[in-house]
């Protein structure tokens, strides 16, 4: 499964901005992280792709809101009222099973992109 993302970019503090993930096939759910400069990698959210079943980081929830377009194979994550700690590289990525306790977990994840870069300027 090759996944692609786009959207990403220098961005206003208070902003909102929608990143996308384009997925050369459907397995059964996506998921969105983030890897801030000098931290490690954290699950942002997650979908599946057919009853579009959404789990969400309590850091997310609020802010962020994850959603998928079967018919382009797209996933996109919407974040609103963007911070400057929302500075990050957004990655998505590919899981094969939905085990809602397991999806904030990078090892449910077979497949990644290569990331987009947002950075939030005050």
């Amino acid at each position: 499964v090759h996944l692609e993302e786009s959207g990403g970019g220098l961005v206003q503090v208070g902003t909102s901005l929608r990143l996308s993930c384009t997925a050369s096939e459907r397995i059964w759910a996506m998921g969105w992280f983030r890897q801030a400069p000098g931290k490690e990698r954290e699950f942002v959210a997650a979908i599946t792709w057919t009853l579009g079943r959404t789990h969400y980081a309590d850091f997310a929830k609020g802010r962020f809101t994850i959603s998928r377009d079967n018919p382009k194979s797209m996933v996109y994550l919407q974040i609103s009222s963007l911070k400057p700690e929302d500075t990050a590289v957004y990655s998505c990525a590919s899981a094969a099973t939905w085990v809602t306790d397991h999806m904030s977990s990078q090892a449910q994840y077979q497949f990644w992109g290569q990331g987009t870069q947002v950075t939030v300027s005050s």
